[in-house]
């Protein structure tokens, strides 16, 4: 099974204060707005993203179809058979698919710990 890209999804108090943080740190602004609350920074094949008031907790995220520079790769892994492969092996989802959706869409998991990992397919 193949989850694509990954990154970390940082749950943050102040985007303004944030960007500059890891601008300092020598990432780049590559999607994402002030407007929406949300920013993705790059620093060559790491990712992260910045999301002010979305989310309770930090979390690992994986696009399916995705490479770490958001191009598209084929074939891949859809959300949907992700999400079968995980029930079927027992894990218990926090967010799943209606089970005949085609497309873009998201489930979360949490690992044994209590941290969220969010699989959010594009395309």
């Amino acid at each position: 099974m193949q989850l694509g890209a990954h990154s970390i999804s940082l749950s943050v108090k102040s985007l303004a204060k944030s960007k500059a943080f890891y601008q300092t740190l020598g990432f780049s602004v590559v999607g994402g707005s002030d407007e929406y609350h949300y920013l993705m920074m790059r620093s060559g094949d790491c990712v992260i993203g910045l999301f002010e008031g979305m989310f309770e907790r930090n979390m690992l995220t994986f696009n399916p179809g995705w490479d770490q520079h958001a191009n598209a790769v084929d074939p891949f892994d859809s959300i949907n058979s992700i999400q079968q492969h995980l029930l079927d092996n027992g894990l218990e989802l926090t967010k799943t698919l209606e089970v005949n959706s085609t497309g873009p869409g998201s489930i979360m998991l949490l690992d044994p710990d209590g941290n969220p990992i969010l699989i959010d397919q594009h395309r």
